[in-house]
């Protein structure tokens, strides 16, 4: 593996905090639904936030690569704090870095990189979701301020006690023209109001969140970017968020894994073991193949990125198979389990809920095969 040693040893040291800090309490708080502000705080002290956040406001500056490895190794143990960590670092702070001013960068980002301060973007919409362009979320200018109206969904990171503020997409009318827009908008505001939701399948201690907007007022110094920015600052964010959703994917693959070929060997029926059988082994012979696979398309994608080369369609690749293999990897895992991995005193039967949000969020893979076919058609 072509890792340096500041990776080698990141990822030890984050596969150990997720196995001594996060594996012991991972099932309860999926049980209670119950975002964790403690292990939140861990992870800061770890120094796990601003890893795409230059030094001079706070950040470590590590790179795509050394995010996408943390991600990794806190899906493989669970995903809810692993969506944590991705959502905040790509589609949090990183528009802040790439997009913000200097005034904005030096307010918010100091903020962000210890885990005692969270970030959103607000994006999907009930009637805007791979539609991106069918928002209904509207700015109008009033003298020096923004009327903002309209209305979120799932979205992650919103509603917590440390939530420092979001980044939202909405539509500014001029001269006809829907032009897509970012403004920063902060808890506490004036008619802006964040609601926890519950009741979900998967990542339940992660916090996802409704966004309501009625005649809210934000001062024009907020625009992220200029007016017409919008779907720039989105796209861009999204490109890096298929990078640490692929690590979702790939942790929670090697995760489900792991499980799956102990208990093969520990599991024994007709007088032996089942890994002996072959059903069983090719199983996970196809599960350690994909593995593989998955990890080298990833961390190809998160070269290019830290080198600064165009990296959206290997992204994209990386996102939809990555997303793909953890299905496929769950599902054999828990035909390995039997009876068992339909029971929640087993892990993976968590880890089968927590795969399926991976090809949903941040594109379908019904988008992505779009986004792909469209570039070798080109």
């Amino acid at each position: 593996m072509f890792l340096n040693e500041e990776q080698k040893m990141l990822r030890q040291s984050v596969r150990d905090f997720a196995i001594r800090e996060i594996d012991p309490l991972a099932d309860e708080l999926d049980k209670k639904e119950e975002f964790s502000y403690e292990l939140t705080r861990k992870m800061g002290d770890l120094g796990l936030f601003g890893m795409l956040t230059p030094r001079e406001y706070g950040g470590s500056d590590m790179g795509f690569l050394s995010l996408v490895i943390a991600v990794e190794e806190l899906a493989r143990v669970d995903s809810s704090q692993a969506a944590t960590l991705a959502a905040h670092e790509t589609l949090g702070a990183y528009p802040i870095v790439r997009h913000g001013t200097e005034e904005q960068k030096k307010k918010y980002l100091p903020l962000l990189c210890d885990g005692k301060g969270l970030w959103a973007f607000g994006l999907t919409e009930p009637e805007a979701g791979s539609d991106s362009r069918n928002t209904k979320t509207i700015a109008e200018r009033k003298n020096n301020k923004w009327i903002i109206n309209g209305s979120k969904i799932f979205i992650t990171n919103a509603s917590t006690d440390i939530t420092k503020g979001i980044t939202l997409q909405t539509i500014v009318k001029e001269n006809g023209k829907n032009n897509f827009t970012c403004f920063i908008v902060e808890p506490g505001i004036n008619n802006y109001t964040a609601r926890p939701m519950k009741n979900k399948l998967c990542w339940r201690a992660s916090n996802t969140s409704e966004l309501f907007f009625n005649d809210c007022e934000v001062p024009h110094e907020n625009i992220l970017g200029k007016i017409g920015d919008g779907s720039k600052i989105m796209l861009g964010a999204l490109d890096v968020g298929k990078l640490t959703i692929a690590a979702m994917g790939l942790g929670l693959s090697q995760g489900a894994y792991e499980m799956a070929l102990e208990y093969a060997k520990n599991r024994k029926q007709f007088g032996q073991a089942i890994a002996n059988f072959q059903a069983i082994s090719f199983k996970l012979a196809d599960m350690a193949m994909k593995i593989e696979l998955a990890r080298n398309t990833l961390y190809k994608a998160c070269l290019l990125a830290d080198t600064k080369q165009s990296f959206g369609y290997e992204a994209t690749i990386s996102k939809l198979y990555c997303s793909e293999i953890a299905r496929e990897i769950a599902d054999e895992a828990v035909q390995i389990f039997g009876g068992y991995g339909l029971m929640r005193d087993y892990k993976i039967e968590r880890f089968y809920r927590d795969q399926r949000l991976l090809q949903i969020g941040e594109g379908t893979s019904e988008i992505q095969r779009l986004i792909i076919s469209r570039k070798i058609l080109q």
